[in-house]
């Protein structure tokens, strides 16, 4: 009898395994915050969106990137997260320091996408609550339309462009790492417009 061996968990798993407090702690403190109660709590949210989503501008843009995750750069939000505050008469907010993913690595930009797509999983659960707010996919709600082939097809390619860079040991902690900086500061920014 031959013994089945279990194949190795991708990284997505390995992430997910070491930021799951983290990752459950944020979404229940977001949604405690209430941010679809009224459009006012909503566009503080977008707020955060926006924050959250420039911080990661350079990542999704970077070639290294798109060359191991194909189609990266359109897999991007900000300009929806723009565009849906202009629906709503809001301005990006002013005084923002350096995008707090600008200029990071390799194994650290693999941790902050990992967080940033995974958010918008939820997309169509999202929408569902935005749209009870009056707002659509064409009018304060385009950043969480989900793509034409699916958030599932969407996110087992960029699952298998995350596993794509070969790394070491120290490098794959570096990804770890990534990753928890990206909830805090999303969980920062959670308090900072939510709170």
């Amino acid at each position: 009898m031959t013994a089945e061996i279990s194949p190795k968990p991708g990284r997505a798993d390995r992430l997910r395994a070491a930021t799951d407090d983290t990752h459950q702690a944020l979404d229940a403190w977001v949604m405690a915050a209430n941010p679809f109660a009224d459009l006012g709590r909503y566009g503080r949210y977008l707020l955060m969106q926006y924050e959250i989503h420039r911080d990661v501008a350079g990542p999704y843009a970077d070639a290294a990137l798109n060359a191991a995750i194909p189609g990266l750069a359109g897999m991007a939000r900000l300009q929806a997260v723009r565009a849906d505050l202009a629906d709503l008469g809001l301005a990006p907010p002013e005084g923002m320091g350096p995008p707090a993913a600008e200029g990071v690595a390799l194994p650290e930009a693999l941790g902050w996408l990992y967080v940033v797509e995974g958010s918008n999983l939820g997309g169509a659960f999202l929408l569902k609550a935005a749209r009870a707010i009056g707002l659509s996919e064409s009018h304060g709600a385009r950043h969480m339309v989900d793509p034409e082939e699916g958030p599932a097809a969407v996110w087992r390619a960029f699952k298998a462009g995350l596993d794509a860079p070969v790394l070491n040991a120290a490098e794959e902690a570096r990804v770890i790492a990534g990753a928890e900086a990206a909830f805090a500061r999303a969980h920062a920014l959670a308090r900072r417009w939510l709170g």
